[in-house]
């Protein structure tokens, strides 16, 4: 051999590159609602490779149009929208509060025909528009056992659920309200801004069927008028004056009567966004003024701006993570329980902030949109 022609350099195998797998598509969702916050919430973060698509909500009035800011009623619950149309999962959270058991069943019936799972999120165990509690009973009594996945908001309303139903549902915690660029900015400010005179909030809005503030409200006053240079401030949209029922009369006459120096009575028109933000951000605690009810997206909010709540015991406000509660039902208020919890959370700093502060809030959500894809995939097999 001439090893002046002899190749002697080591023989390499070629490189074998195996096409990368391609990614699945999204799992195609209709949300009922899609545009509600609470929704866009438990998406991923924008930026983030979408593994959920959810569709926009059908116009009401057109449903072959996107809706815009009215979602209600939600054209997804009629059985007829839903039969033969393309996507993967239907996820129920809220806007079936006039609809009968038997409207409920069909939509099963025709979701289960067309191969497509129902996954519901238990918001509510308590209708906060219905006075009789036995018509969300009887929906529930359809959707609950039907629904391939139960999601909800507290380990306490699971354990009503699993007792009630015998189905185990998965526990998310409700996501941030205030948007995440905002957040920071907010709980800066008021630490920037160092001790300040207490506020008390009560928000009346327009006097929701399960808001009760004359229960609160005399009590709250004297307990404030114990803090030098504290106020109460109750914030009522200027509808309130266009009704003439026993509960808005009295509200107003009482408000008209209390307004001053201590008790600080704000009438307003629906509020944007940024303006609840800095409303709920300039308060020390937010009572919550409801007579029945379950989980509150309000309570969320202030949480996000540093503002300790005070919630009723009744409904999962404590497993939510109320800052403190008074002790009430659907019939009354113990007013002394009530004095008590408010003199403790003024006594605390109006400096020191409660809530997640805005990274664990965004790592929390990123948790709740993982779990949901998830449960999804899971579902569909």
């Amino acid at each position: 051999m001439d090893p002046a022609t002899t190749d002697l350099s080591p023989v390499v195998a070629p490189r074998v590159v195996r096409p990368r797998a391609a990614a699945p598509p999204p799992v195609e969702v209709v949300s009922v609602p899609a545009g509600h916050p609470y929704v866009r919430h438990t998406q991923a973060l924008p930026g983030s490779k979408p593994r959920v698509r959810v569709h926009p909500d059908p116009d009401p009035d057109d449903p072959s149009q996107v809706a815009g800011d009215r979602w209600w009623p939600p054209v997804a619950l009629d059985p007829d929208w839903v039969r033969g149309r393309r996507f993967d999962v239907l996820h129920l959270h809220f806007g079936y509060d006039d609809r009968s058991p038997e409207q409920l069943a069909e939509l099963c019936d025709t979701l289960e025909a067309d191969g497509k799972p129902l996954v519901l999120t238990v918001h509510d165990l308590r209708n906060p528009h219905h006075e009789d509690a036995h018509v969300l009973d009887a929906q529930l009594d359809v959707l609950v056992p039907r629904a391939a996945a139960v999601v909800t908001l507290t380990p306490r309303a699971a354990a009503r659920i699993t007792e009630r139903w015998g189905v185990v549902p998965t526990v998310l915690h409700h996501p941030h309200v205030v948007d995440l660029d905002a957040m920071p900015r907010l709980r800066a400010a008021r630490r920037a801004a160092g001790p300040v005179a207490p506020v008390v909030g009560v928000a009346v809005k327009d006097l929701r069927l399960n808001t009760e503030p004359l229960r609160l409200l005399p009590t709250l006053a004297r307990v404030v008028a114990e803090h030098p240079g504290a106020r109460l401030r109750v914030t009522v949209h200027h509808t309130l004056h266009d009704r003439w029922d026993e509960r808005a009369t009295a509200l107003v006459d009482w408000l008209d009567s209390w307004g001053g120096d201590e008790v600080e009575v704000v009438w307003h028109d629906r509020l944007t966004d940024e303006q609840l933000w800095a409303e709920l951000a300039s308060q020390h605690v937010a009572v919550l003024p409801y007579r029945f009810g379950t989980h509150s997206g309000w309570l969320e909010a202030c949480h996000d701006v540093g503002t300790r709540v005070l919630a009723p015991s009744h409904g999962c406000y404590a497993d939510q993570g109320a800052d403190a509660t008074y002790p009430a039902d659907e019939d009354g208020v113990d007013e002394d329980g009530l004095a008590a919890a408010l003199r403790e959370l003024l006594a605390q700093p109006t400096d020191e902030l409660v809530g997640l502060e805005c990274d664990a809030r965004a790592a929390q959500r990123t948790h709740v949109a993982d779990t949901l894809h998830a449960l999804y995939t899971t579902v569909l097999r």
